[in-house]
């Protein structure tokens, strides 16, 4: 008799103390759970055991890359139906020590040990990031992680960015609006807020494929310097360039920030950047490109944030994010990136929420995805689009229930006489 679907149903139930959302198809054939629900597609017992040896967030992730998980029906319904049970529990290992003290809790754990079948555990996908002992943010660890989700594949990114090859929030006038336009725009919006006049210099920091470089040359007659520490990027982009030719008046280097030493610059961009820096190294970040700012510079930093913890202490990196997207990446809440701003001698002029905006930004780059999905895991791998997949949509939603956000913030080395150079209304870049 089919029966592995009602019974993993109730055992899960049992474990988390609420129902199952989704309906969920076994690898048998039975299913279980609310007519007409999304279904989740246990395809194996393996997908049990992973969840067994890594409960939680990790567990469910490595069934998914490694295919032994699915999604039947729409991906962000069922995301958003189970978010209270992934990305909204703490399951710590504390939860869970005090979830097993139910007898049963422990019973049902041992029923599905007993489904799961025979040990031991499944090794982690191939696409998972290795761990690095030592301190983060070091330069050697930055580049490590910096090359696991960049150097990827450029082809594989001109498949989900689509032409305009700028992996941030896209500036939308409407959710109707084509992607392109929406990107270009926000590197307008950016230059328009930098005020950048042709003649002066630009530094680009986390320059990407090199979209906001060749912008502000072509389009504002500026001189841009572009640092990456991805090389597949920075051959991408001096490729654009030279295309483009702006090779007098752009420059693309695989160069560390805290390298760069050819200042003083007019403005400085840094768009989806500042996330890899991490907490311990913010100041040094901020002060960094304080000093590479000539008096009356101005920088643009372009971030996503997070809400506020009640205690900071207790803020850990996503589990997912961290194993397969964004490895030693961190997020902060937007006071206190603003915070490390001023301490490093900054005048905040600007603060603006671009959250809706990345919303609709990632639901297109989901779409450009699946549209050439078999085409995108011949480019890397079955897991890796697998991961990209998972990691937009379920960002996509994040942001849209504002569980996370995004924030330009306009920022000024003021000189000691006070003459910030802003105008006294000073939002009238979107004229």
């Amino acid at each position: 008799m089919a029966d592995a679907a009602p019974r993993l149903k109730s055992l899960v139930e049992q474990i988390v103390g609420a129902p199952l959302p989704v309906r969920v198809r076994a690898w048998d054939g039975s299913e279980a759970g609310p007519p007409g629900a999304p279904v989740l597609v246990v395809r194996n017992r393996r997908a049990l055991r992973r969840l067994l040896w890594k409960p939680g967030e990790l567990g469910l992730a490595r069934a998914w890359v490694a295919g032994d998980l699915g999604i039947d029906g729409d991906l962000y319904t069922a995301l958003d139906l189970m978010a209270g049970l992934i990305w909204e529990r703490g399951e710590d290992a504390r939860t869970l020590t005090q979830a097993l003290r139910d007898p049963e809790v422990r019973a049902a754990v041992r029923g599905l040990v007993k489904l799961a079948g025979p040990f031991p555990p499944p090794a982690p996908p191939r696409e998972e990031a290795r761990r690095v002992r030592g301190h983060l943010h070091t330069r050697r660890t930055d580049k490590r992680a910096i090359s696991h989700h960049y150097d990827v594949g450029n082809d594989f990114y001109e498949i989900v960015l689509g032409p305009s090859m700028v992996y941030s929030c896209a500036y939308w006038e409407s959710p109707d609006d084509t992607l392109e336009n929406a990107q270009r725009d926000k590197l307008e919006l950016v230059c328009r807020k930098l005020d950048l006049k042709p003649g002066q210099r630009l530094l680009d920091v986390g320059c990407g494929w090199g979209s906001m470089a060749i912008h502000a040359a072509r389009e504002h007659g500026v001189s841009v310097v572009g640092v990456t520490l991805s090389q597949e990027q920075a051959a991408y982009a001096r490729k654009r360039v030279a295309d483009e030719g702006l090779t007098d008046r752009v420059e693309i280097r695989v160069q560390d920030y805290r390298d760069v030493a050819d200042g003083p610059y007019d403005a400085i961009s840094s768009i989806g950047m500042a996330e890899h820096v991490g907490a311990e190294r913010y100041l040094e970040y901020a002060r960094a490109l304080h000093a590479l700012l000539k008096p009356g510079g101005r920088l643009l930093n372009h971030q996503i944030a997070r809400r506020p913890e009640q205690d900071e202490s207790a803020y850990s990196v996503d589990a997912f994010i961290d194993a397969y997207v964004f490895p030693d990446g961190e997020l902060a809440p937007i006071g206190t990136t603003v915070t490390q701003l001023e301490r490093a001698g900054f005048e905040v002029r600007d603060v603006e929420s671009l959250r809706e905006h990345y919303g609709l930004t990632l639901r297109r780059w989901v779409a450009n995805l699946e549209a050439e999905w078999v085409r995108a895991q011949a480019l890397t791998s079955p897991g890796r689009a697998r991961v990209w997949r998972l990691y937009m949509a379920a960002s996509a939603l994040a942001f849209e229930r504002n569980r996370i956000g995004v924030n330009q913030v306009l920022a000024v080395r003021t000189p000691e006489s006070g003459a910030s150079g802003m105008p006294l209304r000073a939002r009238t870049w979107g004229a």
